[in-house]
């Protein structure tokens, strides 16, 4: 069941947060005296498949904003600007002490005129590589490519973006080491919303990345992890900890008792953790750089573990030559068969799921990291007898664990960016998988199912105008859909 998002409703906390967005972002222009940078845009993208439902590379990693229904189309109006604040750098002193302030909205209309949704609503204020971030706004957590990338393990660019505050640092130099040693990391605090089993819950993301080299060849290491925590609903038998304490116990995760253990023996971690362990090296010259990155998921810390052979392992080459016209290639190869497959089965946990917050990694019906894991809303499209959740039902007609029923998943995936000249460029990405579903659920998947995903993408900006229009089309076939789509966008730059 897809849950439409009504933004009109009054005193609802997303409309509260755009109002304090939008007037902060007004107060910054009214205030300021500096050149303005806005930039303003308008599109529509219709989409179209011979099934009732949308190819998967058509409707996946595109921020939540194209339904996943036979025939649609999606209309939206996004405007950004920038700023800085402070005395510009002079050839005497080339050190830059302003303060960069971004901040922009993006509105969607789709579902046949019926759901209008925000897709990215945001402030930004960046000093040096240090940034403060808030509102919803874009972004893939991890090295993945973010344009040809099947998905990140931990954050991708699959579901809408998650009303967040974040401060991040970029990479910076550690002291002593001469730039050989550098680190990054970021530290978000979100809200889930209602749309899931448990309401009002909590988001805590964080992350933390060093790197070794500062030559040609640079070497990489670092730690997602992600914790949905607190919320409530009223049919619960016990209480969910929304306290400090709570927090910290997140923050640390440590095993504490949140409530749900419910007089249990043992106390378990407070909250829905999940994470990923990324490394990977890279070099790069004046023509090309060559990344070679794996993403190992672990969950409720399952997984972290030499024994865990699960990842999601990359190869990305751009090229910086601009007189080529290839522009970037990335391979992939995804193993997620093992899950935990050491652990007793009594107490072996399932990526993505959760018995006490039973939506999962998921959020509004679109799985938060790779889309070649399925959740219920999207299976229902390849089974007739899997049932979709209304997540305001009692909560006994919910099973917990069991929301996202295919994540063990082997296969395979390329990505081509080629451009024929500076107006038109093309993305390939055809992707391979075999699907054993959940150890839980091994029936509905038998021992496997094999299934490919193509897309094919042509973008064009028309020469002396402001105007570019992308085509694509996407092919869908194998044991779990036979489906072809197709879909066609138009934009316009009233600003730029």
């Amino acid at each position: 069941m897809i849950i439409k998002q009504d933004i009109t409703k009054k005193n609802t906390p997303m409309k509260k947060y755009i109002i304090l967005v939008l007037l902060f972002a007004l107060q910054t222009v009214a205030r300021a005296q500096f050149m303005d940078s806005l930039q303003v845009k308008t599109g529509s993208i219709v989409s179209i498949a011979t099934s009732g439902y949308l190819p998967l590379w058509l409707v996946s990693n595109r921020f939540g904003v194209i339904t996943d229904q036979q025939f649609d189309l999606s209309t939206h109006f996004r405007a950004t600007n920038s700023h800085r604040l402070g005395p510009l750098p002079t050839i005497y002193d080339n050190t830059d002490e302003g303060v960069y302030i971004d901040y922009g909205i993006d509105l969607y209309n789709n579902d046949h005129f019926g759901k209008a949704l925000i897709q990215e609503a945001f402030i930004k204020a960046r000093y040096k590589n240090i940034t403060f971030s808030g509102g919803r706004f874009k972004q893939v957590i991890g090295e993945v490519d973010l344009d040809l990338s099947s998905g990140s393990l931990g954050m991708s660019g699959n579901a809408l973006p998650i009303p967040r505050i974040m401060l991040s640092m970029e990479y910076t130099d550690i002291p002593l080491t001469h730039g050989w040693l550098q680190f990054k990391g970021e530290f978000s605090h979100g809200w889930m919303g209602n749309d899931q089993y448990i309401k009002n819950a909590f988001l805590h993301e964080k992350n933390f990345y060093v790197r070794i080299g500062k030559g040609k060849l640079k070497l990489y290491g670092g730690l997602q992890h992600y914790a949905v925590w607190g919320g409530g609903r009223d049919d619960l038998p016990y209480r969910l900890s929304n306290s400090l304490v709570g927090f910290f116990n997140v923050l640390l995760g440590k095993e504490s008792d949140d409530g749900s253990t419910a007089g249990a023996a043992l106390p378990n971690r407070a909250g829905d953790h999940r994470g990923v362990i990324e490394g990977g090296a890279e070099w790069e010259n004046d023509n090309v750089k060559v990344q070679l990155n794996n993403q190992t998921p672990f969950d409720m810390g399952q997984g972290i573990d030499v024994k865990n052979i699960d990842r999601l392992l990359s190869l990305n080459i751009i090229n910086k030559n601009p007189e080529n016209k290839w522009k970037k290639v990335v391979v992939e190869f995804i193993y997620t068969k093992q899950m935990n497959e050491f652990y007793p089965e009594r107490v072996r946990e399932s990526y993505y799921n959760n018995g006490v917050y039973k939506t999962g990694w998921e959020y509004n019906d679109r799985v938060i990291g790779t889309p070649l894991f399925t959740n219920r809303v999207r299976a229902a499209n390849y089974f007739d007898n899997v049932r979709t959740y209304d997540w305001d039902a009692p909560a006994n007609t919910i099973s917990g664990t069991d929301n996202i029923i295919n994540n063990r998943v082997v296969g395979g995936h390329v990505g081509f960016i080629y451009a024929f000249n500076d107006d038109i460029t093309s993305k390939t990405m055809i992707t391979y998988t075999q699907n054993y579903g959940d150890w839980r659920k091994g029936g509905l998947y038998g021992l496997y199912k094999s299934q490919w995903y193509s897309l094919q993408e042509v973008s064009v900006a028309i020469p002396k105008s402001r105007w570019s229009v992308t085509g694509s089309v996407a092919l869908d076939l194998g044991q779990l859909s036979n489906n072809f789509g197709s879909m066609l966008g138009f934009e316009w730059k009233l600003r730029e």
